[in-house]
């Protein structure tokens, strides 16, 4: 039998620090090596961080890559080391210009072909190269904008007697596709490099996929993916070891950056019918639905706030749910010093509002402040009344308090570099229950991507985890309300969230008709006036901040829909 060490570097990149993620790939190439590695494995693009988007229309971004691997093949010695890059080729491709703009006199402007590639260097050398096949243009992805795909033979390379090759993320969902064609040309080991975010279920759905690959293969596949926040996406790792029977050898603990060693046998000589059974050799555990999407917002969030080089967060406390749960979000992402909370009471306010917040402060061990809004609700109200004319208002006056709220965060924000987090939830953006410019405002939306039952349940699950209540049960059994005039709560203008939240998955995460929802029980009335407000809230949601992506289409760079647009059904 033949022994590989084998090292999945499930690794936390950063979009755009070439020399940063150069750097750190050679560290773990010598960690590697160190620990006896034959072969190491960085993710898809590893040395751009994914997704790198439009800075690959940038000639200096890509020249600046081809260096940086340079100084990685430098680096290697007897330890095989798989790393993701951006190739390019010497052929050119219609497109834009290197400034993303169509060029003039009507013509696209050429540029090179770029690749998709993945390098496999060994005692300071290149000796091979990997050009991803099936390039995603679906969901999040749109690698056709950037990328041409490989063509031709894929190569078989040789480590210590093991035939291996090498995919990249898609490759690996594709029945018949390259996989198989490395299994057809005997290859022992497939690996498979990927950038593939977290979403609910998806740990599951790739250990399903990887799995019919391998049998079909009748090939190991290692398979390795990164970790981290990237803007809108979530990468949880979750790399794993599939053999060639199609049964769970290793998975690596996800949301954490980790280099994780595997040691794999192999016959000495392949056959094509050779199915070699191998015993598991650890598995992490599978995460309930509330641990892995809380683990995600953590990740995003603390990802968001220190790449992008903020090193503290404020939060709105109003007493509700939502910022409940944000602040739970932020202490566990950056740690209680470095959360700052606001109370801002206005004469709505209720007197449980104030001490719930507090009682949440307290407990997080948070530091907070209270900033009653009411003089400048009085002040607004005086500066604007002529203008009003003695109307009525309703609508304006509450959302003036709402704004004024955002005003004052955004004070704090920018007096002390404070990052603020949005608190609003995936329903309340859906319909558009929100005030534009006001709750809607913030650097980071945390729970952009979460429905308001689901808030619920990740909130009882914290508090689970704690053993304690963190978050105070008042919070969670008082009616939700934005307390913008007397009384008020959300079923007032909206169904119950049992009744609302079903209508929104099927309408926006699974994009069902108007026809199709109410087929499946749901109350035509009730179902007509909230797809209408889903589709006249576009123009709000399209000014939100950025929010971590958690379910299988969330807003932003997912869910693409025209603001001007006639379509109900």
């Amino acid at each position: 039998m033949l022994t590989l060490r084998v090292g999945l570097a499930q690794l936390n990149t950063v979009v755009g620090d070439i020399d940063g993620n150069a750097s750190r790939i050679i560290e773990l190439i010598a960690e590697a090596s160190a620990s006896g590695c034959d072969v190491v494995a960085f993710p898809e693009l590893a040395i751009t961080g994914y997704p790198p988007e439009d800075l690959l229309l940038r000639s200096g971004f890509v020249a600046d890559v081809g260096h940086a691997l340079e100084r990685i093949v430098a680096s290697t010695g007897t330890c095989t080391a798989i790393v993701g890059y951006v190739e390019q080729g010497s052929e050119t491709r219609s497109g834009t210009d290197d400034h993303g703009e169509e060029a003039t006199g009507g013509r696209s402007a050429s540029r090179p072909a770029l690749y998709n590639a993945a390098a496999v260097c060994r005692d300071g050398s290149l000796i091979g190269s990997y050009r991803k096949r099936e390039l995603p243009n679906y969901s999040v992805f749109d690698e056709a904008r950037y990328f041409v795909p490989g063509e031709g033979p894929i190569e078989v390379f040789d480590v210590n007697g093991v035939k291996f090759g090498v995919s990249i993320c898609e490759d690996a969902w594709t029945a018949g596709g390259p996989v198989a064609e490395l299994g057809r040309q005997n290859a022992q080991l497939i690996v498979n490099i990927n950038a593939s975010p977290f979403n609910v279920g998806k740990s599951q759905e790739r250990a399903a996929v990887i799995a019919e690959r391998a049998k079909e293969a009748s090939a190991t596949i290692v398979y390795v993916n990164q970790v981290g926040g990237q803007d809108e996406l979530v990468f949880d790792g979750d790399s794993l070891v599939m053999s060639p029977v199609g049964s769970l050898l290793a998975r690596a603990p996800r949301f954490v950056e980790d280099l994780y060693f595997v040691d794999l046998e192999f016959p000495e000589v392949r056959l094509a019918t050779d199915r070699l059974p191998l015993a598991p050799l650890g598995v992490a555990e599978l995460l309930s639905e509330e641990a892995e999407v809380w683990e995600a917002l953590v990740l995003a969030t603390r990802d968001f706030v220190a790449k992008n080089r903020f090193s503290d967060v404020v939060i709105g406390l109003s007493g509700g749910v939502d910022s409940a749960l944000v602040a739970a979000i932020a202490v566990d992402a950056v740690g209680a010093d470095h959360v700052h909370g606001v109370l801002m009471p206005s004469r709505y306010s209720s007197d449980h509002s104030i001490s719930d917040a507090v009682a949440l402060a307290e407990n997080l061990d948070l530091e907070y402040r209270t900033i009653a809004i009411e003089p400048g609700h009085t002040a607004l109200m005086e500066m604007l009344s002529s203008s009003y004319d003695g109307k009525a208002i309703g609508l304006a006056e509450e959302n003036l308090q709402s704004r004024l709220r955002a005003v004052t965060l955004m004070g704090l924000s920018n007096a002390f570099g404070w990052l603020l987090l949005n608190t609003g939830n995936k329903s309340e953006s859906s319909v558009g229950y929100s005030t534009l410019y006001g709750d809607s405002a913030g650097g980071y939306a945390v729970i952009k991507d979460v429905s308001k039952l689901l808030v619920y349940r990740l909130c009882r699950y914290r508090n689970e985890r704690a053993g304690r209540d963190l978050i105070p049960q008042n919070v969670l059994v008082k009616p939700p309300s934005a307390e913008l005039r007397p009384d008020q709560r959300d079923d007032q203008s909206l169904p119950s969230y049992e009744e609302l939240d079903p209508i929104l998955a099927m309408y926006v995460e699974g994009d069902h008709s108007i026809e199709e929802i109410i087929a499946a029980g749901h109350n035509p009335t009730v179902v007509e006036r909230i797809v209408g407000l889903v589709d006249l809230a576009e123009y709000k949601r399209r000014q939100s901040p950025p929010g971590p992506r958690v379910t299988s289409k969330a807003f932003g760079k997912d869910r693409r829909l025209p603001i001007v647009n006639r379509y109900r059904r």
